[in-house]
């Protein structure tokens, strides 16, 4: 292929990239579809035997070009929830009662029962199946665009969220946005929660898990990394909004001139400060997010912010998804097997919404809607769970780090299950979210519908 067929390709990809978004708003027809669908059909061009994109061998192009995307996209996640979460005040994180659930229930509901079908039917050994399990189960902050929160909220629409949520007993507290809000949180924090799992596989793979490595699993890769990756987001993001917001010299209020980039420089200092030190980056990320919108919460500059992330992670999402469908058609399927189809099958119509189903079914908060969710919204919730970029980058980091003899199958099985993933969600999100927002609506608009009526 030439560079000049190349240049036009890429260019009429980022057109479509920019237009679509627009262009799909009243079909049920999502942009990573398309795209998927526009990579698929670039596959079947007689490219060049170096344009083959073999997972195996492009192993490090993939592992990088994906863990920035998904940071990226972590960012603008955590730019863009805009309920509260003090830690000092029980009361906010009953308001999160949902994504702890999905997070501590359904997660790891979700890779044993991957990982039990990987062993059990297709056979895997106890790594390649605990690898499997943990790359699957993390639903996607890329990819899941469609069924979660749109940017931060203006200041008037922020105030009218803290009052629904001080009085649960308000109309304003019946009509948040509790399935985006759900999707959206748990997509920002179980992509860094997946990791321990990832590890977990690793040491399997190298042999030997006995107690002594069992007791490093627990103490270090489950509760050590994610303590200090916690402990680096949340420390840089309130240094750096401190002072964009509130530094004694004006040149450093970087919220007072509108520089958007403080975004990417909060994105590349936490996540390498959090790596440095043996931290999870990812968690480091979405909490640098929080506990910078944290520290003035009601500030126009988050927006501005979030618009430049989510731009960049529009370009990023747009290499991903094309190369992922020109891959799909040049060989990545090539070692399916009927398992390995059953196994994507499984993740996306059964394992994760009966996880998610039953995670969000158990009564905490009221006594009618258990977690704030009525039966609807937890239905939707457990459903679209997509899978994503980030099941790309933890398959591409194991396989560094250990031998799976199983590479290729679970490279061509989690390969299909994102298309699958892509396609099913992408149909099913518009008239299922719009199906939620008239339920609520018969209450009287809320917040979030008031938001999209408005940019309509």
């Amino acid at each position: 292929m030439t560079d000049s067929l190349v240049y036009l390709i890429a260019g009429l990809c980022l057109l479509l990239a920019v237009v679509l978004p627009q262009a799909l708003s009243s079909l049920a027809i999502s942009a990573p579809m398309v795209l998927v669908g526009i990579g698929l059909l670039i596959g079947l061009l007689p490219l060049s035997g170096e344009f083959a994109l073999d997972p195996i061998q492009d192993e490090k192009v993939i592992l990088h070009v994906t863990e920035l995307t998904v940071l990226v996209a972590l960012m603008g996640v955590g730019l863009a929830l805009d309920r509260p979460l003090r830690p000092r005040e029980l009361r906010t994180w009953g308001h999160w009662s949902a994504t702890w659930r999905l997070l501590v229930i359904a997660m790891p509901l979700t890779i044993g029962a991957i990982a039990l079908l990987g062993w059990q039917v297709a056979g895997l050994a106890p790594a390649a199946a605990l690898l499997l399990g943990a790359a699957l189960s993390p639903t996607d902050p890329v990819l899941a665009s469609d069924v979660q929160v749109g940017g931060p909220m203006l200041a008037e629409e922020l105030e009218e969220l803290e009052e629904g949520l001080a009085d649960e007993d308000s109309d304003t507290g019946e009509r948040l946005d509790e399935v985006r809000f759900a999707l959206t949180s748990e997509a920002g924090l179980n992509d860094g929660l997946a990791f321990p799992f990832v590890y977990l596989a690793i040491l399997v793979a190298a042999g030997g898990f006995g107690l002594a490595e069992a007791g490093e699993w627990l103490g270090w890769y489950l509760a050590g990394k994610i303590a200090i990756g916690v402990a680096v987001g949340v420390g840089a993001g309130w240094l750096l909004g401190k002072i964009a917001f509130r530094s004694s010299r004006p040149s450093l209020r970087l919220a007072e001139q509108g520089e958007p980039l403080l975004a990417l420089a909060a994105l590349l200092a936490s996540y390498g400060a959090a790596e440095l030190v043996g931290g999870y980056g990812f968690l480091a990320v979405f909490t640098c997010a929080m506990a910078m919108r944290a520290s003035e919460r009601k500030h126009d500059y988050h927006r501005s912010m979030h618009e430049v992330i989510e731009r960049l992670e529009r370009l990023l999402t747009l290499a991903v998804l094309l190369f992922l469908g020109i891959a799909t058609t040049r060989g990545l399927l090539g070692d399916l097997t009927w398992t390995g189809a059953l196994v994507g099958v499984a993740v996306i119509f059964v394992i994760r919404p009966l996880a998610g189903l039953l995670s969000l079914s158990i009564r905490l908060r009221h006594k009618d809607r258990p977690g704030g969710l009525d039966v609807g919204d937890r239905l939707a919730v457990a459903f679209f769970g997509v899978r994503g970029v980030g099941s790309l980058y933890y398959l591409a980091y194991a396989a560094g780090e250990a031998e799976f003899e199983e590479l290729p199958w679970l490279w061509s099985t989690v390969g299909f299950t994102i298309v699958l993933s892509v396609l099913v969600h992408g149909i099913t999100a518009k008239p299922a979210l719009d199906r939620v927002d008239r339920r609520r609506g018969a209450q009287g608009p809320g917040l979030a519908e008031r938001r999209r009526a408005a940019e309509r």
